[in-house]
């Protein structure tokens, strides 16, 4: 009887040790499986405050004076050109040679040229820099030419086209006058190569031969320069008034050959186009400047037997 009753005891005990650690078990458990809940909020967007009106870009790069001329004006990109020079300006408000560029764009062509005109025929060669080098006695006033013409771009001018020259001896002045005052961009920034560089201003020269000599001093400033292109064009306006230029100077020499070069292969489109008076006429001029230049003298030949063939027909 007494086995009996400690054989229930035992087993009571064993029972109360499995039911305490059974509520242990469930306890643990229970606080493995109870989550905390996160509760994750949207985002919310600010609005970007609207930019204000007429404020200027601050991020807008900074673009150099030559570069704007290049890139914006030379190429008849007025608003742009316009709003570089604005902000070119904010930065360097006494620079004179963007003032002298913003005055062109801005102002009444024919209150800075004169209203009076003369009708002029594009020659090959020509361009609205060089004329206003030519009859306005500063290159850079190619851009108020180009508007005082209407064109929307200098870059563009067509061989033939009939354009309108101020004549007048106030619009020659007031040419002269803006040149004067205002200095050439000769100390543009230097970030950036000119595909066109400005040549410096010089006072306006009524003597042909006068004339002639200053852009042959122009010219071979620029080719020292490495600007060749612009050296060209003005060395070329300098044998228009005088084809008999000589010079001891190795320079000129060089820049007498780069010339001829240049002015035979545009013969040649002359010629291939059949413009037979044009390319001959061109010929004529390179031959006077270099009288043995082979090429210049069976091309000229070739094109006077062709010329006299189609008289022919």
């Amino acid at each position: 009887m007494m086995h009996m009753e400690g054989r229930c005891t035992s087993l009571r005990a064993w029972m109360l040790v499995v039911t305490l650690l059974g509520a242990i078990l469930v306890g643990g458990c229970s606080n493995f499986a109870t989550k905390p809940k996160v509760t994750i909020q949207p985002a919310t967007r600010t609005a970007a405050p609207a930019p204000l009106e007429n404020a200027p870009n601050e991020t807008a790069p900074r673009l150099s004076l030559s570069t704007i001329v290049n890139r914006d004006l030379q190429n008849g990109h007025y608003a742009e050109g316009e709003k570089a020079l604005r902000r070119y300006l904010q930065d360097h408000p006494d620079d004179r040679s963007a003032q002298f560029f913003l005055r062109q764009l801005t102002q009444d062509p024919k209150q800075m040229l004169g209203a009076a005109s003369t009708p002029h025929v594009v020659q090959p060669g020509e361009s609205y820099s060089t004329l206003a080098a030519k009859y306005l006695g500063d290159p850079n006033l190619f851009l108020v030419l180009a508007r005082y013409n209407g064109s929307a771009n200098p870059a563009l001018i067509r061989l033939g086209a009939t354009l309108q020259l101020p004549v007048t001896q106030s619009s020659a002045a007031a040419a002269a006058a803006a040149a004067a005052a205002t200095p050439a961009p000769a100390q543009l920034d230097s970030d950036s190569t000119p595909a066109t560089p400005v040549a410096p201003t010089t006072p306006v020269v009524t003597n042909p031969s006068q004339r002639a000599q200053q852009l042959e001093s122009q010219s071979i400033a620029l080719y020292r320069q490495g600007h060749r292109d612009q050296a060209v064009a003005l060395f070329d306006q300098a044998l228009a008034l005088n084809p008999q230029l000589k010079s001891s100077d190795p320079d000129f020499a060089a820049l007498s050959r780069v010339w001829v070069a240049n002015s035979h292969q545009q013969a040649m489109v002359f010629y291939l186009d059949q413009h037979l008076d044009q390319a001959i006429a061109l010929w004529n001029r390179i031959l006077v400047v270099d009288p043995g230049y082979e090429p210049a003298v069976v091309y000229r030949t070739r094109a006077l037997e062709l010329k006299q063939r189609l008289q022919q027909y």
